[in-house]
């Protein structure tokens, strides 16, 4: 009901028709980031967009919470590009949400979305993206089982955290249920 786009992790996993990343290790949705990137920042040229998508691709430190901290104050305050515009060299902001218009913004669910890292296979219940980004992580467990605790799904996302902790590099919220 509020306009999120849902999909199904294997459905857009490597080698299926539908793919949408070249491999388990890739945790952005690059193309979905490159098309938002062009429709909020149209004046900055799709070379300098290019290089941001590269940019956001790779961590740039070891530590988690240091590239999750860097990721933020990219996504709150804007990524500084310089590009060429009439033979001038020009500073500019590239934003990767439009905070203005919620509307320009692509929202997009996915449930059983695999992350491999370090030999480590790991599925969150769902991944929230905005805009190819993967901003939120949802861990669900089933309320019928007496096992499924609060403290279980909290232990689950810790685990995550160690196992496949490049998607929390651009993880603005956690949530269990």
């Amino acid at each position: 009901s509020l306009g999120y786009l849902t999909l199904h992790g294997p459905d857009i996993a490597p080698d299926e028709p539908d793919s949408e990343r070249s491999g388990y290790g890739q945790i952005l949705l690059a193309g979905r980031l490159r098309t938002a990137l062009a429709r909020i920042n149209p004046q900055i040229p799709a070379a300098s967009l290019e290089r941001i998508v590269d940019r956001l691709s790779r961590p740039e430190t070891p530590d988690l919470l240091t590239n999750n901290r860097q990721f933020h104050q990219h996504l709150t305050s804007g990524i500084s590009v310089d590009y060429q515009a009439d033979g001038q060299q020009k500073p500019d902001l590239a934003w990767l949400i439009d905070w203005d218009s919620s509307d320009n913004n692509e929202f997009l669910a996915v449930n059983q979305y695999t992350v491999v890292q370090d030999e480590h296979e790991r599925r969150p219940d769902i991944v929230i993206f905005v805009n190819g980004l993967p901003l939120a992580v949802i861990e669900l467990k089933n309320p019928a089982d007496p096992n499924a605790t609060v403290d279980s799904a909290f232990n689950q996302l810790q685990t995550y955290k160690s196992e496949i902790s490049d998607l929390f590099i651009y993880n603005e919220l956690m949530v269990i249920s």
